[in-house]
């Protein structure tokens, strides 16, 4: 079986181990190391100086800048060498020096990244995290273990998120927060620790939300953050909107997976 493509282009001052899979068109530049249990996916360009190990999967097209380290040996001191994974959707932007670590058994043992997403640098992606489609991590924003970015989340600058953190859909973290609570979708949050500060309207329209829609949106995070409420007092008229804006079913699926209390 071939495993290294032959329209791939490969520095010969690149280190391919063997074993490594290796699709069309690909390019590795020079001083790059990929390990034997890669697989790289078509079209994908990984600049100079990328380390690339562990049972890792990376899909088509992606483009990963000089100095990243990929599916390296997690930072979890339980680790004990176990064959754990990273697998990294198609089209993304890896920029320099971002970190993203394999999982561990005790997390599922994946770390998993989706599509179309923007890593800037010095970005870290710690064991188990799972990141969703479309979103944002600005420069040194850190992600501890387990964290869960839903898609089209952004994070601003120098932010970093607690462990098994969830944010949730179309949230917006502004620069330098610091995350210990779960944030529920289409929020807008910053502060050390993170606080709401409404609703990532400029975000929706962007993406073509209609405004019946966004109104709906707006409507229940007034329930949750102005209402006086609890959060299983306002559950009721909650559910009431799910039934006529699909949107606001997020809201829904959201709470049935937090653990750590959403911020307030």
């Amino acid at each position: 079986m071939q495993l290294i493509d032959s329209s791939a282009k490969i520095s010969p001052l690149a280190v391919v181990e063997e074993g490594a899979q290796i699709g069309a068109n690909v390019e590795i530049g020079p001083f790059c190391v990929i390990g034997k249990d890669v697989k790289i996916g078509a079209g994908t360009k990984i600049h100079s100086n990328v380390v690339i190990q562990g049972v890792t999967e990376i899909g088509e097209d992606n483009q990963i800048f000089q100095f990243a380290s990929i599916g390296e040996i997690n930072q979890d001191l339980k680790y004990q060498g176990e064959p754990t994974k990273t697998i990294i959707g198609h089209r993304n932007r890896i920029r320099e020096s971002v970190t993203i670590h394999r999982g561990t058994v005790q997390g599922g043992g994946i770390t998993q990244v989706g599509d179309d997403n923007l890593f800037m640098i010095n970005c870290h992606i710690a064991h188990d995290c799972r990141i969703g489609n479309r979103c944002i991590i600005a420069n040194n924003g850190t992600l501890a273990g387990h964290v869960t970015l839903d898609d089209f989340v952004i994070v601003g600058g120098m932010s970093a998120i607690h462990q098994f953190v969830v944010i949730g859909s179309h949230v917006m973290l502004g620069g330098g927060s610091m995350v210990s609570q779960d944030v529920p979708p289409y929020v807008m949050a910053q502060g050390n620790h993170a606080r709401p500060f409404g609703v990532n309207l400029e975000g929706l329209k962007r993406r073509g939300f209609e405004k019946a829609t966004m109104h709906a949106i707006r409507n229940v995070y007034k329930l949750i953050y102005r209402s006086g409420k609890t959060l299983e007092e306002a559950m009721p008229e909650i559910e009431q909107y799910a039934k006529s804006e699909a949107a606001v079913s997020l809201f829904l699926a959201f709470f049935k997976r937090s653990t750590r209390g959403i911020i307030r």
